[in-house]
Protein backbone atom coordinates (compact mmCIF):
# COMPACT_ATOMS: atom_id res chain seq x y z
CA UNK A 1 0.00 0.00 0.00
CA UNK A 2 1.43 3.36 -1.02
CA UNK A 3 1.55 6.20 1.50
CA UNK A 4 -0.29 9.38 0.54
CA UNK A 5 -1.13 12.68 2.20
CA UNK A 6 -3.33 15.59 1.14
CA UNK A 7 -2.18 19.21 1.37
CA UNK A 8 -4.10 22.42 0.66
CA UNK A 9 -2.96 24.35 -2.40
CA UNK A 10 -4.09 27.96 -2.25
CA UNK A 11 -6.57 28.74 -4.95
CA UNK A 12 -8.36 31.94 -5.83
CA UNK A 13 -11.00 31.63 -3.09
CA UNK A 14 -10.77 28.21 -1.56
CA UNK A 15 -7.86 25.84 -1.18
CA UNK A 16 -7.65 22.89 -3.53
CA UNK A 17 -6.49 19.72 -1.86
CA UNK A 18 -3.66 17.97 -3.67
CA UNK A 19 -2.83 14.33 -2.95
CA UNK A 20 0.90 13.54 -2.77
CA UNK A 21 2.13 9.95 -3.01
CA UNK A 22 5.44 8.50 -1.92
CA UNK A 23 7.15 5.94 -4.09
CA UNK A 24 7.85 2.55 -2.57
CA UNK A 25 11.52 3.52 -2.27
CA UNK A 26 10.73 6.84 -0.55
CA UNK A 27 8.38 5.10 1.87
CA UNK A 28 10.98 2.44 2.72
CA UNK A 29 13.63 5.14 3.23
CA UNK A 30 11.40 7.02 5.69
CA UNK A 31 10.62 3.79 7.57
CA UNK A 32 14.36 3.11 7.93
CA UNK A 33 14.98 6.66 9.17
CA UNK A 34 12.18 6.28 11.72
CA UNK A 35 13.51 2.88 12.85
CA UNK A 36 17.06 4.20 13.34
CA UNK A 37 15.77 7.25 15.19
CA UNK A 38 13.48 5.15 17.40
CA UNK A 39 16.33 2.80 18.35
CA UNK A 40 18.51 5.77 19.27
CA UNK A 41 15.66 7.37 21.22
CA UNK A 42 14.90 4.18 23.15
CA UNK A 43 18.55 3.98 24.25
CA UNK A 44 18.40 7.57 25.44
CA UNK A 45 15.10 6.91 27.22
CA UNK A 46 16.60 3.93 29.09
CA UNK A 47 19.57 6.08 30.18
CA UNK A 48 17.25 8.92 31.23
CA UNK A 49 14.97 6.55 33.14
CA UNK A 50 17.97 5.11 35.03
CA UNK A 51 19.14 8.64 35.87
CA UNK A 52 15.70 9.76 37.10
CA UNK A 53 15.26 6.65 39.25
CA UNK A 54 18.75 7.11 40.72
CA UNK A 55 18.26 10.84 41.38
CA UNK A 56 14.97 10.19 43.15
CA UNK A 57 16.55 7.52 45.33
CA UNK A 58 14.41 4.67 44.06
CA UNK A 59 15.73 1.15 43.74
CA UNK A 60 16.76 0.37 40.19
CA UNK A 61 14.57 -2.58 39.32
CA UNK A 62 14.98 -3.50 35.70
CA UNK A 63 11.24 -3.65 35.03
CA UNK A 64 10.76 -0.16 36.53
CA UNK A 65 13.54 1.24 34.34
CA UNK A 66 12.05 -0.35 31.23
CA UNK A 67 8.51 0.78 32.08
CA UNK A 68 9.70 4.35 32.61
CA UNK A 69 11.78 4.21 29.42
CA UNK A 70 8.75 3.03 27.46
CA UNK A 71 6.63 5.84 28.88
CA UNK A 72 9.29 8.39 27.92
CA UNK A 73 9.68 6.81 24.50
CA UNK A 74 5.97 6.95 23.81
CA UNK A 75 5.94 10.65 24.70
CA UNK A 76 8.85 11.72 22.49
CA UNK A 77 9.36 9.10 19.82
CA UNK A 78 8.83 9.86 16.18
CA UNK A 79 6.81 7.31 14.29
CA UNK A 80 7.26 6.34 10.68
CA UNK A 81 4.07 8.18 9.70
CA UNK A 82 5.66 11.45 10.87
CA UNK A 83 8.65 10.90 8.57
CA UNK A 84 6.42 9.88 5.67
CA UNK A 85 4.25 12.97 6.14
CA UNK A 86 7.35 15.17 6.15
CA UNK A 87 8.58 13.56 2.93
CA UNK A 88 5.15 14.03 1.31
CA UNK A 89 5.14 17.71 2.39
CA UNK A 90 8.62 18.11 0.92
CA UNK A 91 7.38 16.69 -2.40
CA UNK A 92 4.29 18.93 -2.29
CA UNK A 93 6.42 22.03 -1.66
CA UNK A 94 8.80 21.12 -4.50
CA UNK A 95 5.94 20.47 -6.91
CA UNK A 96 3.81 23.50 -6.15
CA UNK A 97 6.42 26.10 -5.19
CA UNK A 98 6.98 26.67 -8.90
CA UNK A 99 3.36 27.77 -9.47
Amino acid sequence: MVFSKSFPKTGEKYPVWEEVYLTGEEEKEQEERAKEENIRLMGECIDTAKKIISEKGFKEYQTDVINMAIALFEKISSHSVYWKENKAKEKFDEKFAKE
